[in-house]
Formats: C-alpha cells, sequence, structure tokens
C-alpha cells in the first residue's frame, strides 16, 4: 500500500510540457516560468505549498517508456517518500538501482528518495540480484578472493554447493583451473551448485571467477591492473542470475560453476610456453599467461558439458577486443544457434539491456594453432582477440549443445542515471527474460 504524506512525481516528457502546461493552474504556470524548468530529461522541479513543503514534483524525461527515465531521480530529489504518475513496476527496478550504493567502505552524506509505489515480488527478486552481483564486483580483491567468492555462493539459500579445492583438483581432473591458480596464496577452488528439481530441464551456468588478475608472468601494467577486482565479474554474474531464477522458482534444474582462482606471479606460476592439459583431454600451450580467463573457463565448461544440458550459458570478463568492438555498455555475446541468437537480440531490445552477437567466425581457428600442442590459448594475432577467444572455448563444448558465451565489461566507467560508476550487471535482465520464455511461458 502506498503510504501516506507522500510526493507525487509527474513524469513529463520534454515535447509535451507545453501541452501539460496548458491545463495546470496560473500558479504552476508562473512557478514554472520562474524556475526555468523546460522538462530536459533528468530534471526535476520542486512545487511547493502554501506551508513552504513540496506538494509535488515535475520530472523531466524523453519519454517515460525509456527504462531509465527514473533513473537519476533517486539521488536529485530530497530524501523522503515519492510515487510516480505514470507507474510502471519496471520504474521501481530502474528506481532501485539509481538508488544503491556500495557502503561496506565509506559512509555516503546524500540519503536516496524512497520510491513507495508498490514492488512486485519479481521486481524485489531482481533488484536483490543486480545489488548482489554489484556489490561481488565492487568489493576488491583482499576481501573478495577465490574462497570469500565461495562463502557468496554458500550463502545462497537453498542450493546445495560443493568445493574442490587445491590439489584435490589435480586428483579430480581440473588441471587448467589449478595451473592458473596455482601461483596465490589463495588456492583455487571449483564452485559448484545445484539447485532445482532434477526432472526439470538442465539450465548450466559457468561464471569466470578470476578474482585478480595479475596477469601472470606477463604481468599487466599499473593501468591495466587498476580494475582487475572485477575480473570476478563473470562469476558474479552467475550467482546473481542464480539468486534470482532461485527467487522466482523458475522450473529447472539448475547447476552453476564457477572456476575461482587469483592469477598471481610467484614461484610456481605458469608460464609462457607451458603445456598444460585439460580436462577434456586437449592439450594446451600458453602463448600468454594473461590469457587465464579461458583456459579456467576451459575445464568448467567440459564439465558443463558433461550432463548434457538444455542450455549452457557462461559469462565472463574475457577480452579488450570485445570492448574496442562494442565499447563498455553493450555485452559481446557468441552462439552458433541462430534461434537462440535471435530470440536473445529481441528479448534484450524489449528489456533495453543491450547485448550484441558477434560472428564464430571459423576459419580464426588457425590463428590458434600449435606446432606442439592441439591449442594455443592466445595465438599470434593482435587480430579478432574476442571471437578467437570464443573459438578456443567452443572446443570444449559439443557442437551439439545449446551454447551462450557472453564477453563482457561489468562496470560503468561512468556515472549515469541508475548505473554509477563500479561493477555492473550487464545482459542479465535480458538473458533472465529469455530463461522465462524458454522455461515458463511456452
Amino acid at each position: 500500500m502506498i503510504r501516506n504524506r507522500t510526493v507525487p512525481i509527474v513524469l513529463i516528457p520534454t515535447d509535451n510540457l507545453a501541452t501539460w502546461l496548458a491545463r495546470q493552474s496560473a500558479f504552476i504556470k508562473n512557478w514554472i516560468s520562474k524556475t526555468g524548468f523546460a522538462a530536459k530529461p533528468d530534471t526535476v522541479c520542486l512545487i511547493p505549498s502554501a506551508d513552504g513543503k513540496i506538494s509535488q514534483v515535475l520530472a523531466g524525461c524523453k519519454n517515460p517508456q525509456d527504462f531509465w527515465a527514473v533513473g537519476a531521480l533517486p539521488l536529485l530529489l530530497p530524501p523522503g517518500d515519492y510515487t510516480l504518475s505514470p507507474y510502471h513496476p519496471n520504474m521501481a527496478l530502474a528506481w532501485a538501482l539509481g538508488s544503491y550504493q556500495f557502503k561496506r567502505y565509506k559512509k555516503f552524506e546524500k540519503t536516496p528518495a524512497k520510491l513507495v509505489n508498490d514492488i512486485p515480488k519479481n521486481i524485489s527478486a531482481k533488484i536483490n540480484s543486480i545489488y548482489l552481483i554489484r556489490d561481488l564486483i565492487n568489493t576488491p580483491t583482499e576481501d573478495m578472493g577465490p574462497e570469500e567468492l565461495a562463502n557468496a555462493a554458500d550463502k545462497l539459500g537453498g542450493a546445495k554447493v560443493k568445493h574442490i579445492i587445491g590439489n584435490d583438483l589435480l586428483k579430480k581432473n581440473y588441471p587448467a583451473i589449478h595451473a592458473v591458480g596455482r601461483a596465490s596464496s589463495q588456492a583455487p577452488r571449483l564452485i559448484d551448485l545445484r539447485w532445482g528439481n532434477p526432472k526439470h530441464p538442465k539450465l548450466t551456468l559457468v561464471g569466470k571467477g578470476v578474482c585478480f588478475d595479475s596477469g601472470g608472468l606477463d604481468i599487466k601494467n599499473a593501468a591495466n591492473m587498476q580494475l582487475m577486482k572485477k575480473d570476478m565479474g563473470g562469476a558474479a554474474h552467475v550467482l546473481g542470475l542464480a539468486q534470482l531464477i532461485m527467487a522466482t522458482k523458475l522450473p529447472v534444474s539448475l547447476r552453476v560453476l564457477i572456476p575461482a582462482v587469483e592469477n598471481s606471479v610467484s614461484s610456481n606460476a605458469y608460464r609462457p610456453g607451458d603445456i598444460i592439459k585439460t580436462r577434456k583431454g586437449l592439450t594446451v600451450e600458453i602463448g600468454n599467461t594473461d590469457a587465464e580467463g579461458r583456459l579456467v573457463l576451459a575445464d568448467a565448461l567440459t564439465e558443463a558439458a558433461s550432463e548434457n544440458p538444455d542450455l549452457i550459458i557462461d559469462f565472463a570478463t574475457l577480452t579488450g577486443a570485445a570492448r574496442v568492438a562494442l565499447g563498455t555498455d553493450v555485452p559481446v555475446f557468441f552462439t552458433d544457434n541462430t534461434k537462440l541468437a535471435t530470440e536473445l537480440m529481441q528479448t534484450a531490445e524489449s528489456e533495453q539491456d543491450p547485448v550484441w552477437q558477434l560472428p564464430m567466425y571459423a576459419p580464426y581457428r588457425s590463428l590458434l594453432d600449435s606446432p606442439i600442442a592441439d591449442i594455443n590459448n592466445a595465438g599470434t594475432s593482435g587480430y579478432a582477440g574476442a571471437i578467437t577467444a570464443a573459438l578456443f572455448l567452443k572446443e570444449f563444448v559439443p557442437a551439439e549443445l545449446n551454447w551462450i558465451h557472453f564477453d563482457l565489461m561489468a562496470w560503468n566507467v561512468a556515472n549515469r542515471p541508475g548505473r554509477p560508476m563500479g561493477g555492473e550487471a550487464m545482459g542479465l535482465r535480458a538473458v533472465y527474460q529469455l530463461l522465462h520464455k524458454r522455461y515458463v511461458t511456452l
């Protein structure tokens, strides 16, 4: 129920301000004229009452149907309770995302304004999921290493979680995960989460959990290392998506696999030129120790494919090449399934949660050839890096399985309405809606 003593917010498209004003009182017309309010997007006008309080708020926007139309309001408005008109539940999601503050290490002076329109349970579940993803990514590695990432998986209520840690990875045949993570003081591990009715369709999510990426012996420079706490962004996405799936009781048999490692420099770090084995049995020549994400994903994807699930989706902050191609805002995805690709693109458009397909261009596979191993993890060419990374992963997923690979930034490089600088869920709403259509609304 909407509380008493709340302030109503009227959303006004910029092009509709004159029409709206024509129906208002002389007082409001004069106030708008004196304040210079032009209903530009992400601007507000506070209308006073006779006692000096706020009687209503006018909020400018380009289009009320734009998902982010209200994203700036929580931090633009004075603290208090507000209601929106017109109102759609997705506005509550955008409002909540605009209210987000990462408070673990810093106290914020600004208290976000509160929206008190009724919020459906599925919207609340999405809010909690995205907050989880942002929090996990924003947390520095000192407090979000492989062990803490595993603890985050353990906290997802109702799921069964198993951990394979350290040298047990070798005993259980996950050699690539072990090779990448063995130089860290925190042991590498595979996080294996299960939830749901085994009779339901099998859905397996795989997330890159590189909790920090120094680049290994092919060490990154200082600038490129600055944001590497976010290299577990893929793991954060699959944990957030899993939480959302469980909260909304999607009828799937869910499995989540996260290879959690830190790519460190030490005397036992894996080296350029080494040949490492993988769970599938393929050998990999190490062309670059900074191409570690695809190595840990290779073992996890091999295990994911072993159960022949209905669908495998992996998320990874994998390549700078994907950012060069599409910038930092739009996640790249790959799949050989044309129907899946079309459905995902259409869903992303309707959800206003952009993703874009790049081709799994088979001739580029030769760029990963090795004279002494089955494949090279980096190859010799500087071109088509996102595509060759996807082709590397493709070696570990049978062609007959439905598989989508995401290569994403997982980070906002600047503040925008509803999207503060820092860790970000990208493509999550689109993927969840795709899953909902696939498993609920058929």
